[in-house]
């Protein structure tokens, strides 16, 4: 796959970040400019607090899995190197996958810090245990910067993600627009099945929060009926496709419209759905915009999925690592605050996500040269979705 990663949109970075919408689990957004001045002032602060990060050059790079989601080792990995050494000239990386394994992960952080990490970039795969991660780099005045999957701990230097809510709310809201089409031959009643990512990730539930916004009220007055709704411990997705062919039996096949929170799982599920000849009749929705995801969207079997400008996310969190190493302000990159389940809040870095279906794929993952066209097009018969020639 194609590491180099050079966008190519004229998006400017402004435009695509975006104070979140108010929530219990989302970004507080400043109605004023008093409250736009302590943010800053919170967010500068971070940069006078950890005293280790002062002059910092050894960063640790903490991914959660490579299992369920190709994204984490094939973007985040590679573009995270390149932005923080890009922001931080002479910075060394020191970089570990979890593995889908949270006692493996707190072990990876101490063996950083036992090496010299003075600046800790997280993405946790357990958003509550990943607060020992926190408290010991506390201890060692070291920051943490929790990147993509919120940590739950007050102590977090910073939160860089996309708005998880409006991830969601995206994915719902698509659903419901093909219901009121009529697309998908979807009518009253329509059976709703929903495999929701990990529990113990944060942006699963918040991904879950987003798309229940959207389809409640059509839930709530039977327009569609809501059959299946589980999380899927670890995103796995052999899981998922158990869940979708168990639900497939007890529905005797008779479901509409399966809400699948990401590419990997929906893969796995159109399996589920294509041995019963089911692939393509089904809207099944998604989240990553990754090459098995686009494709299955060009052959008819998948119908959305999220693309997360995740060459923007590395961007952002690179600029934070090199605010705190050179204790300056991080300023406008910081654009809002999120809130903890136990209280507090966070300064947040939100980049805003795009839906894409067979209408846009040219014009978003393609033209931002997150995919190639000559991948996507890889194996799929000519024409496909309109893309393929």
């Amino acid at each position: 796959m194609n590491t180099s990663f050079q966008l190519r949109s004229a998006v400017p970075l402004a435009g695509l970040l975006l104070l979140a919408a108010c929530s219990n689990n989302a970004a507080t957004n400043s109605g004023n400019n008093a409250a736009g001045t302590n943010q800053a002032q919170d967010a500068a602060a971070k940069t006078s607090t950890f005293t280790a990060a002062k002059g910092c050059k050894n960063i640790a790079v903490m991914l959660p899995e490579s299992d369920s989601s190709a994204r984490y080792e094939a973007y985040d990995r590679p573009l995270l190197e390149q932005e923080i050494k890009r922001a931080l000239p002479g910075a060394t990386i020191q970089y570990a996958n979890a593995n889908n394994n949270a006692d493996t992960q707190q072990n990876q952080a101490d063996a950083a810090l036992t090496k010299g990490a003075c600046i800790m970039v997280v993405d946790p795969n357990d958003s509550d245990k990943a607060s020992v991660i926190v408290q010991k780099a506390k201890a060692s005045n070291v920051p943490v910067i929790a990147y993509d999957r919120l940590i739950q701990d007050p102590d977090i230097a910073y939160y860089v993600s996309f708005d998880n809510v409006r991830v969601g709310q995206l994915q719902g809201q698509y659903i419901l627009d093909q219901f009121q089409k009529g697309n998908y031959e979807l009518k009253p009643g329509a059976k709703l099945v929903m495999i929701n990512g990990s529990q113990t990730d944060n942006n699963a539930l918040q991904f879950r929060e987003g798309a229940m916004n959207a389809l409640q009220p059509a839930v709530s007055d039977k327009r569609l009926n809501l059959v299946f709704d589980q999380y899927t411990p670890n995103w796995d997705n052999g899981r998922a496709q158990s869940l979708m062919e168990g639900i497939l039996t007890q529905q005797r096949n008779d479901v509409d419209v399966a809400y699948v929170a990401n590419d990997g799982m929906a893969n796995t599920v159109i399996a589920a759905l294509r041995s019963q000849k089911l692939n393509g009749k089904v809207l099944v929705t998604g989240q990553d915009a990754t090459l098995t995801g686009i494709q299955n969207i060009l052959i008819g079997d998948q119908a959305m999925t999220i693309y997360k400008p995740i060459a923007k996310e590395a961007q952002v969190t690179a600029q934070l690592v090199a605010a705190l190493s050179n204790g300056t302000d991080p300023g406008s990159v910081v654009n809002g605050k999120t809130a903890l389940k136990g209280g507090g809040e966070v300064p947040s870095a939100l980049v805003m996500p795009i839906a894409v279906d067979k209408t846009n794929v040219a014009s978003t993952v393609i033209a931002d040269g997150f995919l190639t066209k000559d991948q996507v097009c890889s194996g799929l018969p000519t024409g496909a979705g309109g893309v393929c020639n």
